[in-house]
C-alpha cells in the first residue's frame, strides 16, 4: 500500500495520530490556518465597536486599515528569507502566538494615532504568519504526496466563519472588544501549544518521505499532481544542472514568481470586490433590502468555502491547469450573467459562481509558486501573497473609481475580465519537471 492510497484512511483515530507523525503535521498547520481565520473574522466583526469607542471619522478609520494592510504587506515581504533560512515551523508558530497577541492592540488604542500603530503591528505578523504557515502547507503536501493545499484554506476560511460568529456574539451580549479579542487570544494560545507538539519541520518531513517514497499514479492525467508532488519514480533535483539548464534557473524563478504573483493580484481583486462591492450593488443598484443585499457576499463566502471543501479532489482529478481554467471561466462567465440579467436573484447566483470559481485558484497559486524552488519557497510564496493582497486592496478602491465615472455594474466588469485572464493564464500552473525550473508559457 502506498502513502498516498493510505492518507485518507488513516485520516481519523487516535492510533493513526500516534503512528502516522505526517498526519500530526497536516493537522498542527490546519489548525493554524483556523485560527488565522478566526483572528481576521474576529477583528473584522468588531471594527464597528473599535470605531465607535474612539469616535473616529470614517475617513480617520480608513487610514487606521490601511496602515493595517501597510504592515501586512511589509511583514510578507521580510518574512520570505526567513522562512527558507530558518524553515517555515520555526517562522509560523511564534508568529501565531504574537498575531493572537497583537489582536489586543487596537481594543486598547486610546487614540488615533497608537490605533494605526497597533494595526500596523498588527498587519505586519498578520502577513508574516500568512507567508510561513502557507510555506509548511506546501511542504506538508510536497510530503503527503497528493494535493491537500485547497484543505488548509477551507479551513481558514471555515476559521474566518467562527471568528465573525464570536465576534458578533459578543456584540450582541454588549461586550466590548477588548472581551472579544482577550477571548480569541486565549484560544490562540491553546492552539498554538497544540499545534506546537505535531507541527513537522522540513527536513522531518523529508526524512519522513524517503523511509516512505510514494508510489507514482498512472490513472492520473499528465498535469493532474501539483508541482510540490514528487513521486518516487521523479528523479531528485539535481544539485549541478547542466549549463543550458543552469542559466533558466536562475532567471525563471524572478519571472515566473512574479507572473504568479500577479495571478493572485487579478483573483484577490475579485475576493475585495465581492467583499466591498456586493452588497452596495444589489442595495444601490437592484434596489433590495439592506439585509438581502447581504446575502450577497454570504453566497460568495459560502461557495468559495465550498469550493475549497472539494478542490483537492478536483485537483487530482482535473490536473491544476484545467481546474484552474474551469474555474476561472465559471467565476468569469458567472459573474458576468449575474451582471448582465440585472436582478436580485441573478445577482446573488453571480456572486455565487464567482466564490466558487475563485476557491481553487489562489491555493494552487500559492502551490505552484511554494514548488517550482522549495530552497527559497518562503521568499516566492511571500512575493505571490504581497502582490495578491495588494489586489485585495487596491482593487476595491479602483472599482469604486471606475465606478463613479460609469456606473457600478460596469465597474464590476474588472474582475469579470481579470479572472477570464487567468484561466487564460491557467497553463503557467502547470508542474515543472522534476530538477527544472521553467517559465511556463
Amino acid at each position: 500500500m502506498t502513502k498516498t492510497d493510505a492518507a485518507p484512511r488513516v485520516a481519523f483515530g487516535m492510533r493513526a495520530l500516534r503512528e502516522h507523525p505526517l498526519l500530526r503535521g497536516r493537522i498542527a498547520v490546519a489548525l493554524l490556518f483556523l485560527l488565522y481565520g478566526v483572528i481576521l473574522g474576529s477583528w473584522t466583526a468588531r471594527i464597528p465597536a473599535v470605531k465607535q469607542r474612539l469616535g473616529v471619522s470614517d475617513g480617520q478609520l480608513s487610514l487606521a486599515l490601511l496602515a493595517f494592510a501597510a504592515g501586512a504587506i511589509v511583514g510578507m515581504q521580510a518574512v520570505g528569507r526567513l522562512v527558507d533560512r530558518y524553515g517555515s515551523r520555526r517562522v509560523m508558530l511564534p508568529a501565531a502566538l504574537a498575531d493572537g497577541a497583537l489582536l489586543l492592540g487596537p481594543a486598547f488604542a486610546p487614540d488615533l494615532p497608537l490605533l494605526v500603530l497597533a494595526l500596523f503591528g498588527f498587519g505586519a505578523v498578520h502577513g508574516t504568519l500568512n507567508v510561513a504557515m502557507n510555506a509548511n502547507a506546501v511542504e506538508v503536501q510536497r510530503a503527503w504526496g497528493r494535493p491537500i493545499i485547497s484543505s488548509f484554506h477551507a479551513v481558514y476560511s471555515i476559521g474566518g466563519f467562527i471568528g465573525s460568529a464570536l465576534g458578533g456574539l459578543y456584540a450582541r451580549a454588549g461586550l466590548g472588544p477588548a472581551v472579544s479579542f482577550a477571548t480569541v487570544t486565549g484560544l490562540v494560545v491553546l492552539g498554538v501549544g497544540w499545534s506546537s507538539r505535531w507541527a513537522l519541520s522540513q527536513q522531518a518531513m523529508t526524512a519522513l518521505t524517503e523511509a516512505e517514497p510514494v508510489a507514482p499514479q498512472s490513472s492520473q492525467p499528465a498535469d493532474s499532481a501539483p508541482s510540490s508532488v514528487r513521486t518516487a519514480s521523479s528523479p531528485a533535483p539535481s544539485s549541478s544542472p547542466p549549463p543550458r539548464t543552469r542559466l533558466r534557473t536562475f532567471i525563471a524563478p524572478s519571472s515566473a514568481v512574479l507572473f504568479l504573483g500577479a495571478l493572485a493580484f487579478c483573483c484577490l481583486v475579485g475576493e475585495g470586490a465581492a467583499a466591498d462591492w456586493s452588497a452596495v450593488y444589489l442595495r444601490d443598484n437592484l434596489h433590495t433590502s439592506a439585509g438581502f443585499a447581504a446575502t450577497a457576499y454570504a453566497a460568495f463566502a459560502i461557495a468559495m468555502t465550498a469550493g475549497r471543501l472539494v478542490g483537492d479532489r478536483l485537483t487530482a482529478a482535473l490536473g491544476p491547469v484545467r481546474l484552474v481554467r474551469g474555474c476561472g471561466v465559471l467565476a468569469s462567465v458567472g459573474l458576468a450573467a449575474g451582471l448582465l440579467v440585472n436582478a436580485p436573484i441573478a445577482g446573488v447566483v453571480g456572486f455565487a459562481c464567482l466564490g466558487a470559481g475563485l476557491s481553487c485558484i489562489v491555493p494552487q497559486v500559492f502551490s505552484t509558486a511554494g514548488s517550482r524552488d522549495p530552497a527559497r519557497a518562503g521568499e516566492a510564496i511571500a512575493r505571490v501573497a504581497s502582490l495578491g493582497f495588494i489586489g485585495f486592496v487596491v482593487g476595491p478602491i479602483v472599482i469604486g473609481g471606475v465606478a463613479e465615472l460609469v456606473g457600478l455594474p460596469t465597474a464590476l466588469a474588472i474582475p469579470v475580465v481579470l479572472v477570464m485572464a487567468v484561466a487564460l493564464a491557467a497553463p503557467a500552473l502547470r508542474p515543472a519537471a522534476a530538477g527544472t525550473v521553467t517559465l511556463d508559457r
